[in-house]
């Protein structure tokens, strides 16, 4: 119990603040029956993954990506600018952007240290394609598989409709990492030392940790459900660290965290717009793609981005597709603002606290405040363009 941070209170407050809902009635209990139905697939998929890229990163599979990413910089950061934005964005897209905030910015910050690389620029980059890179593939963003399902879309033709906002978005992205960032007069440094790279401690570990996860990758290209594809990535890799590492397995492993925030996000919000938020919220949304959109940005950075784009979701009919896409884009590209916007956004903070970066609020709050109107007015103009 000690060990709860004041996050894991609230998480687990919300939780309760659900559960108590369907005991006094204010919920129904088929409603909530349906609404859990709904989010159990999405949190299998979502501890599969997370499992999956925990495992990959005691492997040093992100470790050995990141150091040949330094080193094919060869010490000029505009190289390196170029190869860490890929980096990330593909990280994101493949493995969902909470293993981009969770797990790629522990690995680029201790690249950071080892190498005299500026860190803030590094941890920008994080943050910022954990959430703008992560338009692209349902797996990518749990409001993704939300989506899909609301419209009844396949992963390709979800990717298919998303291709030009994702691309919109992270073009965006990359001309603020530069100018604010990453540019000489912004990071301070001129060149960078390559690293040496460390050796793997365990290849079979790291090569099984590897192939996992690109059969992860491949089973969503031949439309493989999320759901079945990301455990058997993960029981692959647990099954190998059984044999040649026990030690690193252990229950903390299962992001228990995630599972009751969501379980308590999707039995409070139904008994909110059972009692007046719809209202609200349909009043914000309003009709139109931009409005959703902008909606949807201004909401997460006021509650969570998950939280918006459920309530959001519920005021738009499953026929306006592009509707509840502008609303989907509004909730992923927007929250860039707040540190509270996104819970990607609320884990890479803490790592930022504990390699002590310090990240000046008021330059991240109006960059983000920046590139969140850009971004968004980008992907939705792309995503009608394109339509």
């Amino acid at each position: 119990m000690r060990r709860l941070s004041v996050l894991d209170w609230i998480r687990i407050g919300l939780l309760a603040a659900g559960l108590l809902s369907v005991a006094t009635g204010l919920l129904p209990f088929d409603d909530a029956g349906d609404s859990l139905a709904r989010v159990g697939p999405l949190l299998v998929f979502l501890i599969g993954v997370i499992v999956l890229a925990e495992l990959a990163k005691e492997a040093q599979v992100f470790d050995a990506i990141a150091e040949r990413v330094a080193i094919a910089g060869r010490g000029n950061y505009l190289a390196l600018f170029l190869l860490c934005t890929a980096f990330a964005s593909l990280v994101t897209m493949f493995l969902n952007l909470d293993t981009t905030a969770v797990l790629l910015t522990p690995v680029m910050l201790a690249l950071a240290a080892r190498t005299g690389i500026a860190a803030l620029p590094l941890a920008m980059t994080t943050v910022w394609l954990a959430n703008t890179a992560s338009l692209l593939l349902p797996v990518s963003n749990l409001t993704n598989l939300l989506a899909m399902n609301r419209i009844d879309l396949s992963t390709r033709d979800f990717a298919a409709r998303m291709w030009a906002p994702q691309l919109a978005a992270i073009a965006v992205t990359m001309v603020f990492l530069w100018v604010f960032y990453w540019r000489a007069g912004a990071r301070g440094e001129q060149r960078y030392t390559p690293p040496t790279p460390h050796p793997i401690a365990d290849r079979p570990l790291f090569a099984i940790s590897g192939a996992a996860c690109l059969l992860f990758i491949a089973a969503l290209v031949t439309e493989v459900a999320p759901a079945v594809a990301a455990p058997v990535a993960a029981a692959v890799v647990v099954v190998a660290f059984a044999v040649r590492d026990r030690g690193k397995l252990s229950w903390s492993l299962i992001p228990w965290q995630l599972v009751v925030f969501v379980c308590g996000l999707f039995l409070v919000v139904p008994t909110l717009m059972r009692f007046g938020l719809h209202d609200v919220i349909e009043f914000l949304v309003g009709e139109g793609e931009q409005r959703a959109a902008l909606a949807g940005a201004a909401m997460s950075n006021l509650i969570n981005n998950l939280p918006a784009y459920v309530a959001g979701e519920e005021v738009i009919p499953p026929e306006a597709g592009d509707q509840l896409l502008a609303l989907l884009i509004g909730s992923n590209v927007g929250p860039l603002i707040t540190p509270w916007a996104s819970l990607a956004t609320l884990l890479w903070f803490e790592w930022c606290r504990r390699r002590e970066i310090t990240v000046p609020l008021p330059m991240f709050m109006l960059t983000g405040a920046g590139l969140a109107v850009a971004g968004v007015a980008a992907s939705v103009a792309a995503l009608t363009l394109t339509g």
